[in-house]
């Protein structure tokens, strides 16, 4: 099982993916948006290549748990890639996953450019790694 991890914004699309054992999520890459369409074709190359069997795409609640706009458009942007994909699409909490990967650069003593480089594939990998971990302590605590 490898999954697929996708940070949506409005001017790009963070990207990461899981080993094949569906443990560990890696930062993949970013993709500049282009449109809802194109940007699903550049998500579906890395789909085929990957032989990704699932994606986790993370929705931006507002702090207080609500719901804006950005929410709509992400979620409208996941029904249309489900069904082009043909893969399920599970939607994840996302509050905070920019702000902890911004941290962890900083950390790493990464310069502004470098950070705003890598911050949406960060953030993709930190959705993901959540998803993942989440499905391991669910079938943890059946066994």
């Amino acid at each position: 099982m490898r999954a697929l991890g996708l940070d949506i914004g409005s001017k790009r699309i963070g990207v990461a993916i899981s080993d094949e054992s569906g443990l560990i999520a890696q930062p993949l890459q970013t993709i500049s948006s282009t449109g809802a369409e194109r940007d699903i074709l550049s998500i579906l190359e890395i789909v085929k290549d990957y032989n990704v069997t699932e994606i986790v795409v993370g929705l931006p609640f507002n702090m207080d748990g609500s719901e804006g706009p950005q929410v709509e458009k992400v979620r409208k942007f996941n029904g249309l890639l489900q069904e082009k994909a043909g893969l399920p699409v599970f939607e994840w909490d996302e509050r905070l996953t920019t702000i902890a990967a911004e941290r962890t650069l900083l950390e790493a003593d990464m310069s502004r450019a470098k950070r705003r480089k890598l911050v949406d594939r960060i953030a993709a990998a930190l959705i993901l790694q959540g998803h993942l971990d989440l499905r391991r302590n669910e079938a943890n605590s059946v066994s």
